[in-house]
């Protein structure tokens, strides 16, 4: 079992690595695409001087009005004859240029995104693989301590954001999802880490697997969709000053973003509620009674009111938008302190979570 324990944390510490890659790979992609953004930019530039050029100089040299030069830039012969034009070739050959460089940037972004996407691929692996050998080594479920709480809540985010670079093409979540994770892990490898132990009394219960798994799947897609809301708040600003530039032009709107995150929320809310309904029943059973008002079972009361107010505003008041995204922030900021903050700060009858 030892031999298990220390696999488990083998393929842990691989997949800290693994999303640290994925992470370089991703800021990579995202800078590539702010110098393709850029460069687009500046041809456009090019071009339009190199016009306004092209025209004052035609008028130095005929002597004749602006419109009579205009008019004769787009007749029928403008393109047929060169010396009409003694410039646009050397312009056209510059934008070649330019178009050839903008293709191999193009390319660089793909190929940097899906390498991304793939090592994120391998990353989930080896993250489940390490929650699995943690379950088998202890011969139990391995939620038992915060560590094991949180490498599977990693496992659950990983998978989610996987799944939907593949298969929705929301590759644009990478670069924030690698971040979080590649600290999360490092977090619990290095301040939450204990060894393998058995279950106290209190989780020996059917509903512990069955509060546990509604949480932490609730919480992943909590955790993408405040990903989507913070998003959300940076593209919506970018709109409206009309600048919009860098990777943010190769996400979704700002509406399908907001869009987004409602629906990742109106997902896991129901799970949340079923968890805190099924951690009543667990408390029954363990403790004698359904609710005592512990700190944990508080927290976990104003987060699920928080995440009630972002869905009735969205339906009732039509708080879409920055309201909306505002409220998903503070669930989530929640979400995290009832996960860690409570642990930390309070005690209480959840002392069993390692710390």
């Amino acid at each position: 079992m030892e031999q298990l324990s220390a696999w488990s944390d083998l393929a842990v510490i691989t997949a800290m690595v693994l999303f640290i890659v994925a992470l370089i790979c991703h800021a990579a992609e995202w800078g590539f695409a702010r110098t393709v953004s850029s460069r687009s930019e500046g041809r456009s530039r090019v071009r339009r001087t190199s016009t306004a050029e092209r025209r004052q100089r035609s008028l130095a040299t005929v002597g004749g009005s602006e419109s009579e030069v205009a008019g004769t830039e787009s007749g029928p012969d403008a393109e047929a004859d060169p010396a009409a034009d003694p410039v646009g070739d050397e312009d056209r050959g510059v934008a070649d240029g330019a178009a050839e460089q903008l293709s191999a940037r193009e390319r660089r972004i793909e190929m940097a995104g899906r390498l991304g996407l793939n090592i994120s691929l391998i990353a989930t692996a080896c993250v489940v693989a390490g929650v699995v050998l943690r379950g088998i080594a202890a011969q139990r479920f391995p939620w038992g301590n915060m560590y094991e709480f949180t490498i599977s809540a990693v496992a659950f985010i990983a998978i989610a954001t996987v799944v939907m670079g593949y298969k929705f093409s929301m590759r644009w979540l990478g670069l924030p999802v690698a971040l979080i994770l590649s600290l999360t892990l490092g977090l619990a490898y290095t301040a939450l880490y204990v060894d393998v132990a058995p279950l106290v009394p209190a989780l020996t219960s059917p509903w512990f697997v069955i509060h546990i798994a509604g949480a932490t799947i609730a919480g992943a897609a909590f955790n993408l969709g405040a990903l989507a809301s913070i998003l959300y708040l940076i593209r919506s600003r970018m709109e409206r000053k009309e600048k919009v530039s860098g990777y943010f032009t190769r996400m979704p709107s700002a509406e399908k973003l907001d869009a987004i995150a409602y629906r990742l929320h109106a997902f896991s809310f129901p799970l949340w509620t079923f968890a805190v309904a099924a951690g009543a029943v667990w408390a029954q059973s363990a403790w004698g009674r359904f609710w005592g008002w512990d700190p944990k079972e508080t927290w976990a009361l104003v987060t699920w009111v928080i995440y009630a107010c972002y869905l009735h505003a969205r339906v009732t008041a039509g708080w879409k938008g920055k309201r909306a995204a505002i409220i998903a922030i503070i669930g989530v900021a929640s979400f995290w302190f009832n996960f860690y903050g409570v642990n930390i700060l309070f005690d209480g009858l959840h002392s069993y979570s390692g710390l």
